[in-house]
Order: structure tokens, then C-alpha cells, then sequence
């Protein structure tokens, strides 16, 4: 089991305002599905980072570019195909979700280059 945190300040304060809003009972319906969704995907990481769901793999542009494994998860295909991405660290047994972008066509050259990912928290 791996304890997941998120990245600061921008994924932090991503998941910190989904959450107010969901206790305030006013995340709209991409809010709703996006919690819903980004949860399931925590829940399966949290458990095992190769979770077949996830479809997990290294992307070594963003590796090559943050100076350490960077991977990248599904979290919804489709219409709205989102990743996310993530890091181990930085502690032992630790995982920091690090971004979530739409999918990013890796098939074209440089669509890794304007993803920008969140720091790591503090040890």
C-alpha cells in the first residue's frame, strides 16, 4: 500500500477545491465525474501503481525534463481523456500525483513539452 499526496502548490490546491465544493454540494457534473473518477484512480494506484485500469507507463520525455521517473495514468479515455501524472517519493512507500492534463497525443512531437507538473511536497 502506498500513501499518495499531491503535488504543491498546483495539484493540492486542485484536490483541496474539489473537495470544499463536494462538501458543499456544489461540484457541477464534470466536477462530479472528474471526483468520482480521479478517486476510483487514487484508490487502484494507492494498492498497486501497475493496476492494469491505470494503463501506467514511464513517460521518458517528462522523466528527461523533471530529472526523475515521471509516469503517466489513465484516468478517463474518450471524449474527455484525461492522465495524470506521478511520481514515487519523496518519501519510502510514498506516491505524489505531480499533474492532470488532457491526453496529450503522444503520437505528435513535443506534446509533452507544455505539460507543467506540481512540485513534491516537503519531506
Amino acid at each position: 500500500m502506498f500513501t499518495i499526496r499531491m503535488g504543491v502548490p498546483e495539484m493540492e490546491a486542485f484536490w483541496r477545491s474539489l473537495l470544499e465544493k463536494r462538501k458543499a454540494n456544489s461540484l457541477n457534473a464534470d466536477e462530479q465525474e472528474l471526483f468520482y473518477r480521479f478517486g476510483k484512480a487514487i484508490t487502484n494506484l494507492s494498492a498497486n501503481p501497475k493496476h492494469p485500469g491505470l494503463h501506467t507507463h514511464q513517460i521518458e520525455p517528462l522523466s528527461r525534463k523533471y530529472g526523475m521517473k515521471v509516469w503517466q495514468s489513465y484516468l478517463d479515455q474518450g471524449k474527455t481523456a484525461r492522465r495524470f501524472y506521478w511520481v514515487y517519493g519523496p518519501n519510502r512507500k510514498e506516491i505524489t500525483i505531480v499533474g492532470i492534463e488532457p491526453h496529450p497525443e503522444d503520437g505528435k512531437q513535443g506534446a509533452y513539452a507544455r505539460i507543467k507538473l506540481s512540485e513534491l511536497p516537503e519531506k
